[in-house]
């Protein structure tokens, strides 16, 4: 599914409201950029269920040049070959792979070690790089607010064992045949698993991007 063209305009206004109330000095274009920045919440209201006002209160929470939000997940491998899957607590508990959004003052591997162990239970070691990719291009459903890239990671198990979290209700894993059909497509999609399976197998494959 494409990106709706309102919302592209949407998140283009408020990167503009943004970047331009981090480094105005001018009084006048502050309520300007202020002025944006509801324009674009309303925009989004207008096309969801959520109200203006929280939108806008999402929105305000930005501080700083506007850049794209970083997602990361873990496609961990056991030595059968099969893929560690999570199953959300929300989104009508289906399934993904463990991650979330990065933290800051972590590295983009210790993030992903982080919500690995936070989310199912197991200590892992990342492997490589193998994916980064712009959410909007992937098909993901529904549709953020804000730009987003997401990294992921092939992971090796090296300890702890399988638990839930505040987070999670189940963690298991799966053969790239049975994968289930429940998925969190918010999250992941059919095809990344897939392709985890294949740089999985092959170390060698180069990073997807884009």
């Amino acid at each position: 599914m494409s990106l709706p063209p309102w919302l592209a305009w949407a998140r283009e206004i408020q990167a503009i409201a943004q970047s331009g109330l981090a480094f105005t000095r001018d009084a006048y274009d502050r309520e300007r950029y202020q002025a944006l920045r509801a324009l674009a919440a309303r925009i989004v209201a207008g096309h969801s269920d959520a109200e203006p006002a929280r939108v806008e209160a999402l929105f305000a929470e930005q501080a700083g040049y506007a850049t794209p939000k970083v997602d990361v997940r873990g496609a961990v491998f056991n030595a059968a070959g099969e893929i560690l899957l999570v199953r959300e607590v929300v989104d009508g508990g289906r399934w993904t792979l463990p991650g979330g959004w990065a933290d800051v003052n972590l590295t983009p591997a210790e993030n992903v070690v982080k919500e690995v162990i936070e989310e199912s239970g197991f200590e892992v070691r990342v492997r490589k790089l193998a994916a980064v990719l712009d959410r909007d291009q992937q098909g993901h459903y529904p549709p953020l607010a804000f730009s987003t890239y997401k990294m992921f990671f092939i992971c090796d198990i090296i300890g702890g064992s399988a638990k839930t979290s505040l987070e999670t209700s189940e963690a298991a894993f799966f053969a790239e045949p049975a994968l289930p059909g429940d998925l969190s497509f918010g999250r992941v999609l059919p095809g990344q698993l897939r392709r985890m399976f294949e740089h999985h197998r092959s170390s060698g494959l180069p990073t997807d991007f884009d």
